[in-house]
C-alpha cells in the first residue's frame, strides 16, 4: 500500500521537487501551497491548496486527504522564508510574519496531522529546516531565530511522540540553486536603503549568500534524503545535507563557540 504525503510550501523549490520525487518513486503526494494551481495534477501528485498561516486552510487540506485516503503517513514541513534585515531595522510586522510562517505554520499543520498518525500509532514527520538552525549569519538573525526554534520542536516533540510511534526528525539543509532569493527572500528596506549604517555588510554579505543560492547545486539530494528518512526507521534525528550543512554542523560540535565564531568570520569574510 503506497504511503500518503503532505508536503507544505510545494509550488516550487525543494518543495516542488520533493512532492514530484516522492510521487514518482510511489508516494501518494498531496502538494500543499497557496499557489495549488501551479502544479500539474498526476497520478499520484495531487496539488492542494494550503496557507499555513491560516488554521482553517490547514484543517480542510487534512479533512480532504483523511476523506480521500482514510490517513496521512508522512508530513513534510518545507513551507518557509528569510527574512534579511538587521535586528535593528526589524518591523514588528516582519518579525512577526517570519515566525509566522517558518514556526507556527509548522506547529498548525503538525498540530493538524498529529491525531490521525496517533490514532493509527505510525507515522513520519520531517522538516526542512537548514545548516542556520546551529549556527548564526549577519542580516539573518530572525531566519536564523526561527531555525533554532525548528530544531527545538523536532526534540522536543520526539518525546511526545514516542510511545506512538511517530518519528520526527529535521534536514539541515544547506545553500541549494532554487529560487529562494527571488521568491523565497524578503529584505528590509531601512536595512537596503543606500544610507543604511550597515551598508558596508550589506554590500560585503549579501552577493555571497545570493551568488552561493543562484550557482548553488540542484535541490535533488533533499528530496532523496526525505525519501530515506520515511524508509529507514535508524536514520539520525538530524540530517544535513549540502556543502555547507556538512561542513558546518559537525564543526559546530567539534569546536568552542568562539572557535567556531572565529571561523565563521574568516570563511565569510566579516
Amino acid at each position: 500500500m503506497s504511503k500518503v504525503v503532505l508536503v507544505t510550501g510545494s509550488s516550487s523549490g525543494m518543495g516542488k521537487r520533493i512532492s514530484e520525487f516522492l510521487s514518482e518513486n510511489g508516494y501518494i503526494v498531496y502538494a500543499g501551497s497557496r499557489k495549488a494551481k501551479s502544479l500539474r495534477s498526476k497520478a499520484n501528485l495531487k496539488p492542494i491548496y494550503l496557507d499555513v498561516t491560516k488554521t482553517d486552510s490547514i484543517k480542510q487540506a487534512v479533512e480532504m486527504m483523511i476523506e480521500n485516503e482514510g490517513r496521512i503517513d508522512v508530513l513534510v514541513n518545507n513551507a518557509g522564508y528569510g527574512l534579511l534585515s538587521t535586528v535593528e531595522d526589524g518591523t514588528d510586522e516582519e518579525m512577526f510574519d517570519q515566525f509566522n510562517v517558518n514556526v507556527f505554520g509548522l506547529l498548525r499543520t503538525t498540530r493538524e496531522v498529529l491525531p490521525h498518525m496517533r490514532t493509527e500509532k505510525s507515522g513520519v514527520v520531517i522538516n526542512i529546516s537548514s545548516f542556520l538552525g546551529k549556527m548564526g549569519l549577519p542580516l539573518l538573525s530572525h531566519y536564523n531565530a526561527s531555525k533554532y526554534a525548528v530544531e527545538g520542536i523536532v526534540d522536543s516533540l520526539r518525546f511526545e511522540t514516542l510511545p506512538y510511534n511517530v518519528r520526527v526528525h529535521s534536514i539541515q539543509s544547506g545553500l541549494f540553486g532554487t529560487n529562494f532569493v527571488k521568491e523565497g527572500l524578503v529584505a528590509n528596506v531601512a536595512t537596503t536603503a543606500g544610507n543604511s549604517p550597515y551598508k558596508e555588510l550589506v554590500t560585503h554579505f549579501v552577493p555571497i549568500v545570493a551568488q552561493a543560492i543562484n550557482d548553488g547545486p540542484d535541490p535533488q539530494p533533499i528530496a532523496e534524503a526525505v525519501k530515506k528518512i520515511i524508509e529507514d526507521e535508524n536514520v539520525d534525528i538530524f540530517v544535513p545535507v549540502g556543502t555547507e550543512a556538512e561542513h558546518f554542523v559537525p564543526l559546530r560540535k567539534k569546536l568552542s563557540d568562539k572557535a567556531f565564531e572565529q571561523k565563521v568570520k574568516k570563511t565569510f569574510g566579516i
